[in-house]
């Protein structure tokens, strides 16, 4: 008999006799028995199939045989009604549960060894693939905001634009109420951008190439008159025009003579037989206040030492405009009320010809200024006809400045004529053996900022805490100088295996960036308006920028190849700060906003590069594009000038859409196959401004 008979009431069959009656409850009887004895088979046969029933058990359920709605006890493992289907399914849910963590757990183990048996190179390679990734999709929802603006192509500045220098707006200052020199004091804001292309004057030239372009230049290339050539009288200053074309600085002229007699005499002055010994008294930088045209500098460079100009903003008539144009290391500067952009103890020897500093005024702190930036045992030349003072008032000044001096610890080595030499002291003892209240006292460790950016000027004498405290004359001599030894490369927190690798990894760079420059330069060189094909130069670059220098490698290998070049090393405020590494290295360099314009003049450079620096830049506050960082590189590259961009593949490739809007011929290149890093190779046409030729 089929079990759904005895399942409900409708199953009962009632006789119409006892006798059937009685006999089916015999039947019924034994069925009940066998049934109950299959159940109990039954039940025993699923707590094997389901043994987790132990553990999950039914708290709803009633007891082992309770009765289900028919009155019949119910067996909870019976598939066929929809409540133990239920029953089921919530079953497989807690072991599907139980089999997660089980999982869960093994996979983090797993994860935990993983992490500790891999390479630091590989955690650190992953992490940088993933962050660069987010820079750059960062880096494209910017750009798609600009629209279709972002495709057109800039306009042309206007003419008065061609030698202007942004944040040094003279007029606009005195119209602010700065007076008395404060006028030049350098302020930038969001009128210093420009949003459009500096072309170059009608006449502009491409300047000849080193070292050819050290004696001359063309006139029309920069902002200067007949008049201010003729009445530049100073010793510096002093050149001859050869025609209209050119001016020249050759040493034909007694001038030169003036010039190489000159810095004899210093070295003299200094107990040196000649200037070419500088280098073994341990000098080797040279900060050049007010250079006049370079001619200190220029003469210096064949002795080995590097000369850095400064000047106030000119808007003709520069210094530094023309110290640049003749292939020589300058920039805007000035002492009038900020403290330059260079670390404390940064040149080995300052020097003022003429330069226009009133060193007695504002209480001495523009010699306060000059002992920090000058190395412990360097030298302070200052020739003025101040030194020969003959009537009173200037002899007072001129005591003034010599007892300010010795209050610096400053020892006077020799005067001869206008010219007069001090040593700053090499023992920090010197200024705590003063006498009470004789000078400036020392700053303290909270004014005494190593790298400070366009700051105050400060009343006391700083860097006297720095560890990088140590005497020229006990530094290693060039060329030696800029291989830093363990001693040395422990003070900037470096080993001097990473030094190493950095050295290396720069000279493979450099032979790299030749070997893909050269031929582009030299068969794919562009023609130049009204021009035949030009031959190939003799040196393909003289004046370098460097963007973003780390520890100054660049610089190092380019003249360890034998290029003559100069680099202006910049160090960007938005990363690590191994400018002064950079500078005790032997190197010139400067501390710089990339959201700034840099202090320069149009047309200054040559060759920029910028390896990383798009990346850092992404990285911090958007407080500027990369399209506002391009059109300052116009700005300062020269007219077939090069840029050289290193940085992510997806960076690079952001990068080159913008280059359309500021007309550079542009192209990607793949340094290696295993490398994420491309390089953007960009060359500035050169446009002329429509005009009469003179």
């Amino acid at each position: 008999m089929s079990g759904p008979l005895y399942r409900g009431a409708s199953g009962i069959r009632i006789s119409g006799n006892s006798n059937d009656l009685g006999d089916s409850q015999m039947k019924d009887k034994t069925e009940r028995e066998d049934l109950d004895r299959n159940r109990s088979s039954d039940q025993s046969y699923l707590a094997l199939r389901f043994p987790f029933r132990v553990f999950f058990p039914d708290n709803n359920s009633p007891s082992k045989y309770g009765n289900g709605e028919s009155g019949f006890a119910s067996d909870p493992f019976i598939v066929g009604s929809p409540r133990s289907r239920h029953k089921l399914t919530l079953l497989l849910l807690k072991l599907s549960l139980a089999l997660i963590v089980i999982l869960a757990l093994m996979g983090s183990l797993w994860w935990t060894i993983s992490i500790s048996t891999m390479s630091r190179g590989q955690i650190v390679h992953n992490y940088r693939r993933l962050r660069e990734q987010l820079v750059s999709d960062l880096w494209d929802i910017g750009e798609l905001s600009l629209g279709s603006s972002r495709l057109q192509e800039f306009e042309f500045c206007s003419e008065e634009s061609e030698n202007y220098a942004p944040c040094f707006n003279v007029s606009e200052n005195l119209a602010l109420g700065y007076s008395d020199g404060s006028e030049n004091t350098r302020l930038c804001g969001q009128s210093s951008r420009q949003s459009c292309l500096v072309l170059p004057p009608v006449n502009y030239r491409v300047p000849p190439r080193w070292p050819t372009g050290r004696d001359v230049i063309w006139v029309a290339n920069v902002k200067i008159t007949a008049q201010e050539v003729l009445s530049s009288g100073s010793l510096t200053k002093r050149m001859m025009m050869l025609d209209e074309e050119q001016i020249s600085f050759r040493s034909v002229s007694p001038m030169f003579d003036g010039v190489e007699d000159y810095s004899h005499q210093i070295a003299e002055m200094i107990g040196l037989r000649n200037e070419s010994n500088f280098v073994q008294a341990g000098v080797r930088t040279i900060l050049d206040i007010g250079c006049g045209y370079g001619s200190f500098g220029a003469h210096l460079f064949s002795k080995q030492l590097i000369t850095m100009c400064i000047a106030n903003y000119e808007p003709s008539g520069s210094q530094v405009q023309l110290t640049l144009e003749r292939g020589l290391p300058a920039m805007i500067g000035s002492f009038n009320s900020n403290q330059l952009p260079y670390p404390s103890l940064s040149f080995d020897m300052l020097h003022c010809a003429r330069c226009g500093i009133d060193w007695d005024l504002k209480d001495g702190y523009f010699l306060i200024e000059a002992d920090r930036v000058l190395k412990p045992g360097g030298y302070f030349v200052w020739t003025s006809p101040l030194t020969n003072a003959r009537n009173k008032e200037n002899q007072k000044r001129w005591n003034f400045v010599q007892d300010f001096a010795e209050n610096l610890c400053w020892e006077m080595l020799s005067q001869q004529d206008e010219t007069a030499v001090w040593k700053k002291t090499s023992k920090r003892s010197c200024y705590s053996s003063r006498k009470p209240g004789a000078g400036p006292s020392t700053c303290n460790k909270g004014h005494d900022v190593e790298s400070p950016y366009y700051r105050p000027l400060q009343g006391c004498i700083a860097g006297t805490q720095s560890r990088r405290w140590i005497p020229i004359q006990e530094k290693t001599t060039w060329p030696s100088r800029s291989h830093l030894n363990k001693t040395e490369l422990a003070i900037y927190g470096l080993h001097p295996e990473d030094f190493s690798e950095d050295a290396e990894n720069w000279k493979t760079t450099v032979t790299n960036y030749w070997s893909v420059l050269s031929p582009i330069i030299f068969s794919d060189h562009p023609k130049r308006p009204g021009e035949e094909d030009p031959s190939p130069p003799y040196n393909m670059f003289r004046n370098v920028l460097d963007m973003n220098a780390h520890f100054g490698g660049f610089n190092s290998a380019l003249l360890e190849a034998g290029k003559s070049v100069w680099v202006m090393n910049v160090v960007p405020t938005s990363g690590a700060n191994y400018l002064p590494l950079i500078l005790d290295r032997g190197f010139v360099g400067v501390l710089h906003d990339w959201c700034e314009p840099f202090p320069t003049y149009p047309r200054s450079y040559d060759l920029v590069h910028a390896e990383g620096l798009l990346t850092l830049q992404t990285h911090q506050q958007r407080r500027c594009t990369v399209l506002d960082l391009f059109t300052e590189i116009d700005r300062v590259l020269r007219p077939e000038g090069w840029v050289i961009i290193r940085d992510t593949a997806p960076v690079v490739e952001s990068a080159r859409m913008l280059t359309t809007r500021l007309k550079w011929d542009a192209r990607v290149i793949e340094i290696e196959s295993n490398s994420d890093d491309r390089l953007l190779i960009c060359q500035k046409p050169f446009f002329k401004r429509q005009g009469v030729s003179s």
